[in-house]
């Protein structure tokens, strides 16, 4: 998906474009700024802004197991500020905005590495689904 220049005045960091690589387990995005990230889809799935991950507080936040070898199936326009990513084990309700693409990229590293420590303290691995 390529997405023409058109801003809302809240957003930060513009998508050049969005492609969809390896079946599905990598999403690319390339900025306006001139900065791009490969965003494996497990890590777009775990950090999914929805409510169902993120719960309404902090306190709620889902750390969840078992999605090493999830897939995006589908990358859809909202407006012109966010594109809500549907995933094969049937999770569509998360609609990342631009800058939260851009922060999961740029802050990736360090996220990676606080999920995987959520993972160990609750006894969950990447591997078999869970959640607590």
């Amino acid at each position: 998906m390529t997405y023409p220049p058109c801003h809302t005045p809240k957003a930060q960091q513009w998508p050049r474009e969005l492609r969809l690589g390896t079946g599905g387990k990598l999403l690319k995005v390339a900025f306006e700024s001139g900065r791009s990230f490969d965003l494996p889809a497990e890590y777009l799935r775990v950090m999914s802004p929805s409510a169902e991950v993120q719960g309404h507080v902090p306190q709620e936040r889902k750390t969840l197991g078992g999605k090493r070898n999830v897939a995006v199936t589908q990358v859809e326009p909202v407006g012109s500020y966010a594109v809500r990513l549907s995933f094969d084990d049937l999770h569509t309700t998360g609609i990342y905005t631009w800058d939260y693409l851009y922060e999961l990229g740029a802050r990736q590293t360090e996220k990676w590495s606080q999920y995987l420590a959520e993972l160990k303290a609750k006894s969950l691995n990447r591997d078999r689904p869970g959640e607590k």
